[in-house]
């Protein structure tokens, strides 16, 4: 196996690499000559007093370590691969009590409670209601958009903008936000809140949000006080929504109102963040890719959602530690060790996806690992991320038609979310067609 050819410290998990774009071009040389590959890092960097992590880059591997929670741990380090270099140790252990953080048998208990909020059938029963959400959401960025501002300062590019918006803030956060309102029975006016409490946790590495891990930390615990308060009013007054069901009767396989608590820190960030970064990477594929927006104005594929998912990958990585000696991908990885699933690299490699740098929304069969890579971790709510990102880009479809790019996205600064903070769109039917762009483009 031969050496990669990186710069001198380059490394995955750099938040100025992110917002800058995902290193595709690098995962592909990892792919090729190491794809089980030591990272160093300076000590305490990461918020871990470690020297390092394992690169792990290739499909088949990170989907072994996803699948064997008895070797590779989402407890012991958490499943976040980089904080930021302040945090103390016992901020990062709290967090050992989202089901995102535990390893079975208790992930196992919490996770056979939850996903009773996430049957088909339940699921299927608030498709209506996202539906109709979905277009109220689309006709009021139509009716509110600007009509005679030129937004290209802010957005760095293009030609005018009539009826220009911000796709992100007008559009793709909305529906997330308001699906776990609708599941969860979150009064609609309180989504603000949860789409704020959710920004400051998930991004206290981009420096325009001015967030530390202290505004970080107190915005958790307002979402779960928030969401205690919420269970202990249903324990009371039970309603028709997933919350009676999970809290209603403590003590019988159900959820104590502390770990509902956190079971909404999950959904705000693990499921409105991913959700709303594939919503808007999508638009902006589909804009820069104008051959499939016209495919998928006409024939509407139902494997348009995975392979959004798949080309946007907005979870770039998850870790897990070691719990013993292991080999994997030809080196021997230690207990203690902490391992990065890179589901960027995973979703382009070309031993399990043919032309995986082509954005086709009929790819079928199309195995990424988005959603992550199966085992006890693999997303709970996928066929409600489907749905919304079906239910929206059908409304998108009908009553957009003609939107259009007039600036380059803007990206979240981060070391393991594939973010886009703003995207600015013109309704105006273009007067040509936009080039499509390459796979550093997603």
């Amino acid at each position: 196996m031969s050496c990669p050819h990186l710069p001198e410290g380059f490394d995955f998990t750099d938040p100025d690499l992110l917002q800058a774009r995902v290193p595709h071009p690098e995962f592909a040389e990892m792919r090729q000559t190491a794809p089980v590959w030591w990272c160093s890092q300076p000590a305490g960097i990461s918020g871990f007093d470690d020297e390092g992590y394992w690169v792990v880059t290739r499909h088949a591997d990170v989907k072994y370590v996803s699948t064997h929670p008895e070797l590779f741990s989402s407890h012991t380090n958490t499943a976040i691969i980089r904080f930021n270099e302040s945090i103390g140790r016992d901020q990062i252990d709290v967090q050992k009590l989202i089901m995102l953080n535990m390893d079975p048998p208790e992930h196992t208990r919490v996770r056979q409670i939850v996903q009773r909020g996430f049957t088909p059938r339940a699921v299927r029963s608030l498709e209506q209601a996202l539906r109709s959400r979905a277009r109220s959401i689309v006709e009021s960025a139509l009716a509110t958009a600007d009509p005679g501002t030129n937004s290209d300062a802010d957005s760095g590019g293009g030609s005018g903008a009539d009826g220009s918006f911000d796709f992100v803030t007008r559009v793709a956060v909305e529906l997330p936000l308001q699906a776990i309102a609708e599941l969860i029975g979150v009064p609609q006016e309180d989504r603000s809140k949860i789409f704020d409490w959710s920004n400051k946790m998930a991004a206290y590495d981009d420096p325009e949000y001015a967030i530390t891990e202290e505004v970080g930390t107190e915005a958790a615990m307002e979402l779960i006080s928030y969401a205690m308060n919420l269970a202990a009013t249903r324990k009371e007054c039970p309603a028709k929504d997933i919350v009676s069901q999970l809290v209603a009767a403590e003590g019988q396989g159900n959820l104590s109102s502390d770990e509902f608590g956190f079971f909404v820190i999950l959904l705000a960030v693990a499921g409105n963040e991913t959700t709303r970064n594939a919503i808007s990477h999508g638009m902006h594929a589909f804009l820069t890719h104008p051959d499939q927006w016209e495919l998928y104005k006409r024939e509407r594929p139902k494997t348009t959602a995975e392979e959004i998912v798949r080309w946007a990958t907005p979870v770039v990585s998850f870790q897990r530690t070691a719990t013993q000696d292991v080999e994997l991908g030809g080196q021997r990885i230690r207990k203690g060790d902490r391992v990065g699933m890179f589901y960027s690299s995973a979703n382009n490699d070309p031993e399990v996806f043919e032309n995986p740098e082509t954005f086709d929304i009929t790819r079928d069969p199309n195995p990424h690992l988005g959603f992550g890579g199966g085992g006890p971790h693999f997303c709970l709510g996928k066929s409600l991320a489907v749905m919304e990102i079906d239910l929206i880009f059908n409304a998108v479809a009908d009553m957009m038609p003609d939107l259009r790019l007039i600036g380059e996205p803007r990206r979240l600064r981060s070391a393991w979310l594939n973010g886009i903070k703003q995207l600015q769109v013109s309704t105006a039917a273009p007067d040509r067609g936009i080039e499509s762009t390459g796979p550093e483009g997603h």
